[in-house]
């Protein structure tokens, strides 16, 4: 690649939009089951705080209806200790199918609402 005089230097993420049916039942997952909140919202989406991250949730338009998984491989989120299996049974108990991957307790994998594949870790993902 050739250099230009004049580089853009990223600094990290400032939010992931996500597509969703329901934006009502997409912000109750995210906020009462993973403990995001709210930074603002309006006009058919709505900002949540992850840590110092944002995830934005924006109302599919115009009859359009979104298929998590299409846009989006998945997200993964970086969460506080706590037990692989207690987590599981919680997301469990809400009524989500919750997998991981063989050997590793230090991620969960599962679906939001709208399909988009969501991974939980508890420390830096290392490959």
């Amino acid at each position: 690649m050739q250099q230009t005089e004049i580089q853009i230097k990223t600094t990290g993420i400032d939010h992931v939009v996500l597509w969703v049916n329901d934006l009502e039942r997409a912000k109750a997952f995210y906020v009462d089951l993973l403990g995001m909140t709210v930074n603002h919202e309006g006009g058919g989406n709505c900002f949540l705080w992850c840590g110092n991250d944002q995830v934005a949730l924006f109302k599919t338009r115009g009859g359009a209806v979104t298929e998590g998984g299409i846009e989006l491989n998945h997200m993964a989120l970086k969460m506080e200790p706590e037990s692989y299996e207690a987590t599981k049974a919680r997301l469990e108990n809400a009524g989500v199918y919750v997998h991981g991957r063989p050997g590793d307790d230090t991620c969960i994998y599962f679906d939001d609402p709208d399909g988009h594949g969501l991974q939980l870790l508890y420390k830096g993902f290392d490959g």
